[in-house]
């Protein structure tokens, strides 16, 4: 692989833009001088470049002022207003999407029933919320910046192809240029819990934060893993597909193409099929077809010894996920979502507990403030970032 090893003016332009822009969309309203100060950058180049901004909307003019050259200039502050993204997340047993401008607030939204059985029948259904969200009497008007896709599974985000997602059927789908022959808009398509972590980062409890873990627990397991303020994708794109960690020496040898061995013992899905196996002498078929994992939580709530058992085991391998995380990223702060956010106050401390004295440093865990919405979150950072030439910059020392 080349490596640059110089850049051009014009990248040096978009580096001082991004800069200026997040400096803003982080601390406004705020100064040019103040900005010219933070960054260590000239004052007229912050000038020309916030005129550009305002020019293109992301940047407007507060009511307060500064004193500038002898005179009085307003201070600015970022136009979240000034667009609206739609977000789509194909995850789970839902199909969820929602129109948000850039500030996160989300102005409609659509939750969608389960996928169907086929590749095809997916993607008709993906079309219909995607319509139907660009029909939304909400949007009132207002410049649509584009559209992001958060998919299931490996996903290629510079093909933007899905490589291979078991709960949509989809294997080497070309999702952005089918989507692309639709919509005169432009499309992101990433991985949907890399998605989410950008979400948590941009406006959920990883606010602040450089290095950063959102493990989402669900149907399946995974991670997005945030490190220096940027996502890592691996070698392969195939970063974070934690749900093929092998939890201990019993799950070794085995087949696990489809579902790892993580998520057979510790999603929504394998938490529910062990309660299924335990119980299958003392319930109905039907009964037990119809379980699903927060009945298994709500049961252990109610110390039915059945769920607790299963609950303890699934905390024992979660525990051992954040530990072998914490030891190899050290971030900053893990995050936990997905479907088992409701009941966080039945893992997030006796993970903790767990782990203490195992690990050298026990890492700061918390639960997910933004839910569902997160993945949603992050197909406005995605859909800014891939509509701007957004850049994050590090110097090595």
């Amino acid at each position: 692989m080349a490596y640059r090893l110089t850049i051009t003016a014009s990248d040096m332009r978009e580096i001082n833009r991004s800069a200026i822009l997040e400096i803003i969309r982080r601390e406004s309203p705020i100064s040019r001088t103040a900005i010219a100060e933070r960054l260590d950058v000239s004052l007229p180049t912050v000038m020309r470049i916030v005129d550009n901004l305002v020019e293109e909307g992301f940047v407007r003019a507060e009511g307060s002022t500064e004193w500038s050259g002898g005179r009085r200039r307003p201070l600015l502050e970022f136009n979240a207003r000034s667009y609206v993204v739609l977000g789509v997340d194909l995850s789970g047993t839902k199909m969820y999407g929602a129109i948000s401008d850039l500030g996160g607030n989300i102005l409609d939204e659509i939750d969608m029933g389960r996928h169907g059985t086929s590749g095809e029948k997916n993607y008709e259904r993906l079309l219909k919320l995607i319509d139907a969200l660009l029909a939304s009497p909400k949007l009132e008007s207002r410049r649509v910046r584009g559209i992001g896709v958060g998919a299931p599974g490996v996903t290629l985000h510079k093909e933007e192809v899905v490589k291979w997602a078991y709960s949509l059927n989809w294997r080497n789908f070309p999702l952005k240029a089918k989507l692309v022959e639709r919509y005169q808009l432009p499309i992101t398509v990433d991985n949907d819990v890399n998605l989410a972590a950008m979400g948590e980062l941009w406006f959920g409890a990883g606010q602040g934060s450089q290095n950063m873990i959102l493990i989402i627990v669900g149907s399946g397991i995974g991670a997005g893993i945030i490190i220096d303020g940027a996502l890592y994708r691996g070698g392969s794109e195939a970063s974070g597909e934690i749900g093929n960690f092998i939890p201990g020496r019993e799950f070794l040898g085995k087949n696990y193409q489809d579902f790892g061995a993580l998520e057979k013992a510790a999603s929504g899905t394998g938490i529910a099929e062990r309660a299924r196996v335990n119980l299958r002498s003392r319930r109905e078929a039907a009964e037990l077809e119809s379980l699903t994992a927060d009945d298994v939580f709500i049961a252990a709530r109610h110390g039915q010894k059945w769920a607790t058992s299963i609950i303890d085991e699934t905390v024992d391998y979660l525990a051992i996920a954040v530990a072998n995380l914490s030891v190899s990223f050290d971030p900053e702060l893990i995050v936990l979502g997905g479907s088992v956010s409701p009941f966080a106050d039945m893992l997030v401390e006796p993970i903790l507990k767990r782990i203490k004295g195992s690990i050298p440093n026990l890492p700061r865990l918390v639960v997910s403030n933004l839910g569902l919405r997160a993945g949603v979150m992050g197909a406005i950072t995605n859909v800014l970032h891939n509509t701007s030439n957004f850049y994050v910059v590090h110097k090595l020392s």
